[in-house]
């Protein structure tokens, strides 16, 4: 077996066969493959919770960064594996690292919809307001995609800024109106959301929406 083949075993979660390719070389653990990214950050994105621990146990590091700055908790929030984010908090993971392009694991869960993910993360004290590069918050990214029920869990969270602005001026109710996502508009509204609060181009959310949409906001 190939030392790139073993990344492959890693993300496919085969404990026995990562485990003896440790047994014979230990420095696996810590051998970056061509995007920096270690066996953790591929055991992560699997989803096997056994072989991250183990990995873990035997020496390698809970937040290293591949090339683009993604620790393997971005990676396994990202990819709805929450038994592996549980694991990766629980043994010190930062819930607030930054991508490249600042984004946080809760930015990926909130835009994919993992739902036990964001409830986790935000109960672990992930910033709710942080914005990426484009001044997105995680409101903002679902929002955009409609996922209701991860707005309502991100709209309870006491910090939450209902009406913050991306670099574009729009709010997250901005994005939901623009996409049509009526049932998220009608939450937001609902949880403060100001209807004339404008962007850059001087556009206010119901400016964006559709006839049948402004009705329900008005």
């Amino acid at each position: 077996m190939s030392i790139g083949s073993v990344y492959e075993t890693a993300y496919k979660g085969d404990f026995n066969q990562v485990k003896v390719k440790i047994d014979e070389n230990k420095r696996l653990i810590e051998t970056p493959d061509s995007n920096n990214r270690l066996l953790i950050h591929w055991a992560s994105l699997g989803g096997n919770e056994n072989l991250v621990d183990y990995l873990i146990d035997t020496g390698s590091p809970v937040d290293p960064v591949d090339d683009t700055n993604y620790t393997p908790l971005v990676l396994a929030a990202s990819a709805g594996r929450f038994e592996v984010v549980r694991l990766l908090v629980g043994k010190g993971a930062n819930v607030n690292h930054k991508t490249d392009r600042h984004q946080t694991a809760l930015h990926y869960a909130s835009s994919k919809g993992h739902e036990e993910i964001v409830k986790f993360l935000i109960d672990a004290d992930s910033n709710v307001n942080t914005p990426d590069v484009l001044g997105a918050t995680p409101l903002h990214r679902a929002a955009a995609q409609g996922r209701t029920e991860i707005v309502e869990i991100l709209l309870s969270s006491p910090q939450i800024n209902v009406n913050v602005q991306d670099s574009t001026g729009c709010s997250p109710l901005h994005l939901a109106c623009e996409e049509d996502r009526q049932p998220t508009a009608v939450l937001l509204k609902n949880a403060g959301a100001q209807t004339d609060l404008k962007n850059k181009d001087k556009k206010t959310p119901l400016d964006l929406c559709s006839l049948k949409l402004k009705h329900l906001l008005e």
